[in-house]
């Protein structure tokens, strides 16, 4: 029996048909929101446009930032209908759509899913980290059949973003030297953010992935350069953060924070207030951290007036002072000896005083000798702080109790610092 052929007016049409058939799933897929994709997604169902697995994958990416149950929901019910739920990639972005908006869900998609890539894996990695449970991620990560860069990749930041900063050094050395994968700018970037805070350690680990990144031709792109810059500014190496963020092509304002706070944090005000002047003449619009590192600026060189101009400046921007800023201010007033005026930053701040707040008041009042100031707060202090992770607080409240001469004060905070141990290294005011 001879095979049906088809005319070129049938061609014509199989051809237009398949155009027609994709160019939704694009237009889902550079649609300017999510609502927009909705829209498009929506009206292939009313028009009856056979969905394909492009369109609905197009549909789950463009939406998951929503973080909308109900949404994922509704998805996840058509795709079942459609008889899609068995491709790995429509799968997989489902998963990571649940994620991010129910994880409990996403655990047991993963659970049903048959057939899953290493992307499936790396996904539930990655929330695994993200709800703060890196023993799950782990133990995960450990059962994967087979690993790729990506799944390396993605148990390093997982480390790294839950402050294991030994274990993600260790899990890149195994990949390096045991698995011999080489790693690529991804995971270079998660193990560059760990070396920032791993004191000379992590200086000298920086300085060698910032070769290998030289011997191997990669472009100093915003993000890489942007975490060589944090690197070498938070290990103390200004001059070397300096030299990178001037052989950027381009910055952004994570960029020019880096350096500020870095240099706010070693004591390089006026240099930290500069850059900020020139952040601001390049039309560069700070955010909420940048704040933080200028007011931390402010409070090391006792710069009062620019302080509270700083400070006036983040609502200017639309932004809102968070317990990090009043934080600087009462750190700011406290070591100028204005304490009254630091007292009315805590009273009236919007948020909750934290033990970085009142320890920085307290000093302040131990330091300029007002023990008044500081019996305004000590009961409110004390029912806040725990001897076993505040002891530099209890230790600040039973100095004032000496100086003012109430010594059984001072031995009943005293009773309650036994077998505490002050933590050591720690600051009043983090940037």
């Amino acid at each position: 029996m001879a095979k049906p052929t088809l005319s070129p007016y049938s061609y014509f049409g199989f051809f237009s048909f398949i155009r027609a058939f994709n160019s939704w799933a694009l237009g889902i897929k550079n649609a300017s929101s999510p609502r927009k994709a909705l829209l498009l997604y929506s009206k292939m169902h009313r028009q009856s446009v056979p969905f394909d697995s492009f369109s609905l994958l197009f549909t789950l990416k463009s939406c998951a930032p929503l973080r909308n149950y109900n949404l994922i929901a509704h998805l996840h019910s058509h795709i079942l209908k459609l008889g899609f739920v068995t491709d790995v990639y429509v799968a997989t972005s489902l998963l990571n759509a649940y994620v991010v908006a129910s994880f409990d869900d996403a655990r047991k998609l993963f659970d049903e899913t048959p057939d899953r890539s290493s992307v499936t894996w790396n996904t539930m990695i990655t929330g695994y980290s993200r709800n703060g449970d890196i023993n799950k991620a782990q133990e995960l990560f450990e059962a994967m059949p087979v690993k790729d860069i990506g799944s390396w990749s993605a148990m390093i930041a997982a480390f790294m973003n839950n402050r294991k900063w030994n274990s993600g050094f260790e899990c890149f050395r195994e990949m390096v030297v045991n698995e011999r994968i080489k790693p690529d700018q991804v995971t270079v970037v998660s193990v560059l953010c760990g070396c920032a805070h791993m004191g000379s350690i992590g200086s000298l680990l920086g300085r060698s992935l910032h070769g290998f990144i030289v011997t191997n031709g990669w472009d100093l792109n915003v993000e890489t350069g942007t975490v060589l810059v944090d690197m070498y500014a938070k290990c103390g190496l200004l001059l070397f953060a300096c030299r990178v963020f001037k052989l950027m092509e381009q910055r952004n304002v994570r960029t020019w924070t880096a350096l500020i706070c870095g240099a706010a944090q070693h004591g390089y005000s006026d240099e930290a207030l500069s850059l900020f002047e020139a952040m601001q003449q390049m039309g560069v619009r700070p955010n909420e951290m940048t704040f933080t590192g200028i007011l931390n600026a402010c409070a090391r060189r006792g710069l009062v007036d620019e302080g509270r101009k700083y400070f006036n400046m983040i609502n200017q921007y639309g932004l809102e002072p968070r317990i990090q800023h009043y934080g600087c201010m009462v750190d700011l007033f406290g070591k100028a000896g204005l304490l009254e005026e630091a007292y009315e930053v805590i009273r009236t701040m919007k948020f909750e005083p934290n033990v970085f707040v009142w320890s920085s008041f307290l000093s302040a009042c131990k330091e300029y000798e007002q023990f008044q100031m500081a019996e305004r707060v000590i009961e409110q202090v004390l029912k806040i702080v725990k001897p076993e992770s505040d002891g530099g607080v209890y230790s600040l409240i039973s100095d004032l109790y000496v100086l003012n001469e109430k010594w059984d004060d001072a031995e009943r905070i005293r009773k309650l610092m036994v077998n505490v141990r002050k933590t050591r290294g720690s600051s009043f005011i983090r940037s």
